[in-house]
């Protein structure tokens, strides 16, 4: 089995060791049991006490209310449990299901937590048994999980629904190749008319060689294996119909992916878990919505989850005083069970620039972690406490000036703490961020990079008005340790101050096989060094691309705010060279730089204070688009298409032409209206939106319904696109762009250069 999806299995000797020596991390025990398995991670420990996290995957029919049950054989105790109701009774612990997490479809699971004491050891169980059958960890072999057919079976046989065949892990990787994630296909199948559109991964991995089956139930519905775009129209066929698809590697047949996923209605629907509200100090009460989100593989399978913050409706600019809610992030799979909920607590403000969380595996074990800044008060998701609970570090107009901060990595799986340290950069002095009573101090950008060329590595980063701060973290065996901090305040860096946007952009713009962070109008090499600063200054959007296939090379468009600079310019990634601008016109808050329009090479930029549509040159070529805000590549063609709010236009010279108007969602962040995630989630190369419901109870999934004739691997295994959908929530959000130009008259796109764990 492919070791990014192997359960770890260690001796119950081996755990009760580790945690007699106090070692925190991944201590795991897997017992299995006919129908279902358990995993018994402890999670942390110490002096007398430890704390546990269980995940049950029920192998067998759907239950509806569980009771796991297990023996302790050194005496410990539960104290305190979490998503369960935990009884014990001597030596024999039974825990229940709660309200919310009762039903276990078929491969479902339910996680909960507790903590517990112990004196001189702590075996892990020896065995578990769930409502009384004892796990074994495979399905049932005693006879069938669902009823027998009342029909005869067909006489073809339908393909296994095993995954696909997995490769090691490279002992040495491929020159300047970096590692990605193992993904599944993605299959969906999405209502077409009078059919269905189904659509999957192109692997980066594959080469162009690679050749698909697709088949309806255990019928195959392609005459010839399919060989270019990743999608086929299966016209006439019923709502609802189930498929699988088989890659064709010289002339074998391999074996079948998961199901595909229904969109029955053009998408689907994640249902979510709506925190209760509150009151504030000061008496207002407050509601919660479902905000940005990201995706990330947080156990290992191969399908994305959901990763959710959820803002209170008192949420604040930095500019604005006043008390908020508290911040509550959540992991969902995409049929709606939720893995875990983590409470940041008092200590953390509400609003667009304070809680920038990062989804990606960065350890390399196949399975995504969490990062976000934390304080006192902060509760993981299974249950355990950041500092102190009391806590409360807010003054009178709501802000948090003062206090310790905190940089921490969660288990994506569970929810768990990996690994805190002190945040960095620090608060220090708030005057010294450019006002005394918290507005830039708090001015906070997240993001992901391959700085070392094969491994990614975590970026936290603090102002952009006035002094500007970025660190990067690596995170390998359990722990979070410190690449570099660059610091616009020391020697040499000074020509960053006051730089920085209201978001970030990754990219490898030296072309070395190492990304760089392009923090606004400066941009950070890979080691921590300032590469150039174009003195632009400060804005509010930015893009950075293959915007001029015409030229080598990436390139930035920029917006900018400072009534003196230019209103918005276009630049070499490389150097800062800029390559045309438009006069100063003050604070041009928008910009989108994107090929939109088949009339002109490469790509179209505009911007809300400059009139008219420039190409690559600067020079005016018509109409302005009626939105200046998100991106998404929709219909069949790779001309890219317009999204703002809930609906999704393409463009035209005499006007758009509306492909997607929401049904009964809602776009986030004010007037920025944007999603709370689009990116190449699912299916073949065109990009999904998620928003969520008007009534936040379910994140719906869009996908496109128009077949296509273009071949792409996957846009989540290009390394730039991959990080864009990681930082995509940082403050202002923007759209991904790719490494690589995607528009009319496009070259073939290039294989990623990428290896898998």
């Amino acid at each position: 089995m492919h070791p990014s999806r192997q359960r770890l299995t260690l001796l119950a000797a081996s755990t009760a060791a580790a945690v007699v020596a106090g070692t925190v991390g991944a201590v795991v025990a897997s017992a299995a049991a006919v129908g279902c398995r358990v995993d018994y991670q402890v999670t942390n420990s110490w002096q007398g006490g430890f704390g546990a996290n269980v995940t049950i995957t029920n192998l067998g029919e759907q239950v509806n209310g569980w009771a796991l049950t297990w023996s302790y054989a050194a005496g410990q105790q539960v104290a305190q449990a979490w998503n369960a109701t935990v009884t014990q009774s001597g030596a024999q612990v039974t825990a229940r299901n709660v309200d919310y997490n009762g039903t276990l479809a078929t491969f479902g699971t339910a996680s909960f937590g507790f903590n517990a004491s112990w004196t001189s050891s702590n075996p892990a169980p020896a065995s578990f048994a769930l409502n009384g059958v004892t796990c074994t960890g495979a399905p049932a072999t005693d006879g069938p999980t669902t009823a027998p057919p009342t029909t005869a079976p067909p006489t073809t046989t339908p393909p296994p629904t095993t995954p696909p065949p997995t490769t090691p892990p490279p002992t040495t990787p491929p020159a300047g190749a970096k590692q990605m994630e193992d993904l599944d296909r993605g299959l969906i199948s999405v209502r077409s008319g009078s059919g269905n559109l189904v659509s999957w991964r192109l692997l980066g991995t594959e080469t162009s060689g690679v050749s698909f089956n697709l088949y309806r139930g255990s019928t195959r519905v392609n005459a010839n294996p399919i060989t270019g775009a990743t999608s086929y129209l299966d016209s006439g066929a019923a709502a609802g119909s189930a498929y699988t698809v088989r890659a064709v590697v010289g002339g074998a047949e391999q074996a079948a992916s998961a199901p595909a996923l229904q969109f029955a209605n053009g998408y689907l629907d994640v249902p979510l878990q709506v925190p209760a509200g509150g009151t504030t100090p000061s008496g207002e009460s407050y509601t919660y919505s479902a905000n940005d989100a990201s995706v990330g593989d947080l156990n290992g399978d191969g399908t994305y989850e959901i990763v959710l913050k959820w803002d209170p409706s008192n949420a604040k600019d930095n500019s604005q005083s006043g008390y908020t809610g508290n911040v509550y992030v959540d992991a969902y799979t995409l049929t709606g069970t939720r893995l875990w909920r983590i409470d940041l607590g008092r200590n953390i403000r509400a609003g667009a620039h304070y809680t920038q969380f990062q989804v990606y595996d960065y350890d390399g074990d196949g399975r995504a972690e969490v990062a976000m800044k934390t304080a006192d008060g902060t509760r993981s998701g299974t249950g355990q406490l950041i500092g102190s609970s009391s806590a409360d570090y807010r003054n009178s107009g709501g802000y948090v000036l003062s206090g310790p901060e905190y940089l921490t990595m969660f288990n994506g799986q569970t929810g768990a703490i990996l690994s805190t340290v002190t945040y960095d950069p620090p608060r220090g002095t708030v005057s010294s961020w450019g006002d005394s009573y918290g507005n830039r101090v708090d001015r906070f950008l997240a993001g992901t990079a391959y700085l070392d060329g094969q491994r990614p590595s975590l970026i936290m980063a603090r102002g952009y008005y006035t002094r500007a701060v970025i660190a990067a973290w690596d995170f390998r065996n359990g722990t979070l340790t410190k690449r570099w901090t660059f610091d616009s305040n020391s020697s040499g860096n000074g020509a960053a101050a006051g730089q920085g946007n209201h978001q970030l952009s990754v990219a490898d713009v030296d072309a070395d096989g190492r990304q760089e962070i392009v923090y606004g109008a400066a941009t950070i090499d890979d080691n921590g060094r300032l590469l150039y600063s174009t003195g632009n200054g400060h804005g509010d959007a930015m893009h950075v691309g293959d915007l001029d296939p015409g030229r080598p090379g990436l390139e930035v468009f920029k917006v900018d705010e400072d009534a003196s600079k230019p209103s918005s310019w276009f630049a070499d990634a490389r150097t800062g060279q800029i390559l045309w601008s438009t006069p100063a016109s003050g604070d041009n808050g928008r910009g989108v730089s994107a090929d939109i329009w088949a009339g002109s090479p490469g790509a179209e930029s505009w911007s809300a204070s400059v009139s008219g549509l420039a190409n690559t040159r600067g020079q005016n070529v018509g109409r302005k688009p009626s939105s200046t805000n998100f991106l998404a590549w929709w219909d069949g063609d790779p001309v890219r298409e317009l999204l703002d709010g809930t609906k999704i236009d393409k463009y035209g010279t005499g006007g758009e032409t509306r492909l997607l108007t929401g049904d009964q969602v809602a776009s986030n962040n004010g007037t920025k209206s944007t999603p709370a995630l689009s990116g190449d989630i699912l299916g073949d190369w065109r990009e999904e939106v998620i928003w969520r419901t008007t009534d936040s109870r379910a994140l719906r999934i869009y996908s496109t319904p128009t077949p296509t004739s273009t071949r792409i691997h996957t846009l989540m295994h290009d390394p730039q696109y991959r990080v864009a959908i990681a930082w995509q929530n940082t403050a202002y959000n923007q759209p991904p762009h790719p490494g690589f130009f995607i528009g009319d008259g496009m070259s073939s796109p290039p294989t990623p250069n990428i290896y898998l764990r």
